[in-house]
């Protein structure tokens, strides 16, 4: 399960990580609640959210390239000290007295523009420091450690904030970026993977965008992450109007809601890394598991049972990002790598700004009940279509029998399947 911490320059990383990702979800927590604070509306914070999500969904593609183009890991130590300035800044402007709304808009910008480089830069250098072999535990292992942070850090935040102020959570990220730079300045260049970076040319976003058109496994991958980010992911649409609306529970169960999908994603992050491979069927069925469970939950009579239902189902939302983010990375060229994953980082954080309203319109029009469950049946319905397509792009067929007394579903070879025909 923590086979790829045995490789000291990913050791290094992970660690710095582990601080730097507290840090950034308790600036989240403060940044909503110091833009609540300053203006009392509700429309602020989502401008706030939606100014740090910008920059990626129109710079995102470009971002990609200069990360093939950059060596990864210098462009980390300058996206990750600017990120760590910007939490720094932001905590002098408040801990003085002189934060205006406006300063936190141009802080999130900010942090978006750098997240622009960032995102792809980290996952891509994940396969520079752990090889091929190691690929998916890492990956698995960064999501974990992600998840972990999400508990962590709002708690954390919210003793800080109650305590001593907003500024001084602020502080904790801009400092905390310290770890992953220590990280990165101590890691040993020779046992780094080489990869051959992308020269400088005309026409780059174009040729990334064309290398993912001609590789079946990377477009529908992309397809199917696209529909279950954009229909699938809107929990904080949902678990509220669960709380509120149906339950009638206030605050504490949409934080046992949340909470509870946390340890689900912690859980689902762990096994994806004890798996230690990535392969597309993994992703589909979890997919259809991931859907199926939503639209179970929608229909969940009880408080209890709806909070039960969050763990599965973080569980196998997270079995699809981790897998269908190593699988991508697996099957690309390590020379496109950074292109390919800033486009599959542009649709996964880009399907929340456009799915959020429509579930926000299903759920004012007809209800919370039927939103859930329409997202969920959209989510299962793209799983299903995507396993079918990429079966027969493989030339597959659907083999179903019993294997020492238990139900056995897969796929195989039309030429297997034929020959088991003809022998029965």
């Amino acid at each position: 399960m923590f086979s790829s911490l045995r490789v000291r320059n990913y050791r290094l990383f992970f660690l710095g990580q582990v601080v730097s990702n507290i840090g950034t979800w308790m600036q989240r927590i403060a940044q909503d609640w110091l833009v609540l604070s300053l203006t009392g509306s509700a429309t602020a914070v989502g401008v706030t959210t939606a100014l740090q999500f910008l920059p990626m969904l129109l710079f995102g593609l470009y971002g990609g390239v200069l990360v093939d183009r950059l060596p990864k890991r210098r462009a980390l130590l300058f996206t990750q000290s600017a990120m760590g300035a910007t939490g720094v800044a932001l905590a002098v402007l408040t801990l003085s007295g002189h934060v205006q709304v406006w300063h936190v808009y141009l802080a999130a910008f900010a942090v978006g523009l750098a997240t622009v480089v960032d995102n792809p830069a980290r996952q891509s250098f994940v396969s520079e420091m752990v090889g091929p072999d190691q690929l998916q535990n890492a990956v698995s292992l960064n999501s974990a450690n992600f998840q972990s942070a999400r508990l962590v850090g709002p708690a954390v935040a919210g003793v800080m904030i109650t305590g001593v102020g907003t500024g001084w959570a602020f502080l904790f990220n801009g400092l905390s970026f310290i770890a992953p730079l220590v990280g990165l300045v101590l890691m040993r260049s020779r046992e780094l993977y080489v990869v051959e970076r992308a020269p400088r040319g005309k026409g780059q976003l174009r040729e990334g965008l064309r290398y993912v058109a001609g590789r079946p496994e990377l477009i529908w991958t992309l397809v199917l992450v696209g529909f279950v980010s954009t229909f699938g992911f809107n929990f904080p649409v949902y678990l509220s109007a669960f709380a509120d609306d149906v339950f009638h529970a206030g605050a504490g169960s949409y934080s046992l809601f949340n909470t509870l999908m946390a340890v689900g994603s912690l859980a689902g992050a762990l096994l994806a890394a004890r798996r230690g491979t990535a392969r597309l069927r993994v992703l589909v069925v979890g997919a259809v598991a991931f859907g199926a469970l939503e639209m179970v939950a929608a229909i969940a009579p009880s408080l209890w049972l709806f909070a039960l239902l969050m763990a599965p189902i973080g569980m196998f939302g997270m079995t699809v990002n981790v897998t269908a983010n190593s699988s991508v990375q697996m099957s690309t060229d390590p020379a496109m790598r950074g292109r390919v994953m800033a486009l599959y980082m542009m649709i996964f954080m880009g399907g929340a700004p456009v799915g959020a309203p429509i579930a926000g319109w299903i759920t004012d029009a007809y209800g919370v009940r039927a939103g859930l469950a329409a997202g969920g049946a959209i989510a299962a319905l793209a799983a299903v279509t995507v396993g079918l397509v990429l079966a027969k792009v493989g030339n597959l067929r659907l083999s179903v029998g019993w294997n020492r007394g238990h139900p056995h579903v897969r796929f195989v070879p039309r030429e297997v399947q034929e020959q088991l025909a003809a022998a029965a």
